[in-house]
């Protein structure tokens, strides 16, 4: 019996840390910290609007240039498709505990993979 009390607490407590970062709303403000594919860095501002459970739209705005696309989540997984000057472009992230989003980006046709950051603004 205490064997089954102590298994019932470790999948509590295994629960309880990692509900936080699945059951957060990814919609939303962000700051945007990124690299380029060659290497030199951007900023700017992203927003998430949440269409359904799983599905949102995203748009960021980085120096003069505006990007949208769809987005998905999938527990601690979020990808989105977008279109940054007529050319398809594909991120995925990983939502960390704090809502922090940390990801790779590319471009088709175009060599190279980018990074970026997601900060939610509080």
């Amino acid at each position: 019996m205490r064997l089954m009390i102590t298994g019932c607490l470790f999948a509590a407590a295994c629960f309880a840390i990692t509900a936080p970062a699945a059951a957060q709303s990814i919609g939303g403000r962000y700051i945007v910290q990124g690299q380029n594919l060659n290497g030199t860095t951007y900023d700017g501002t992203a927003e998430i609007v949440v269409t359904s459970q799983n599905t949102c739209r995203i748009t960021w705005i980085t120096g003069n240039t505006t990007s949208q696309g769809i987005c998905m989540r999938n527990g601690v997984a979020f990808s989105a498709g977008y279109a940054l000057q007529g050319k398809v472009g594909l991120v995925i992230y990983e939502i960390k505990p704090d809502g922090v989003m940390e990801g790779i980006w590319t471009i088709a046709d175009i060599a190279g993979i980018g990074r970026e950051r997601l900060i939610p603004r509080r």
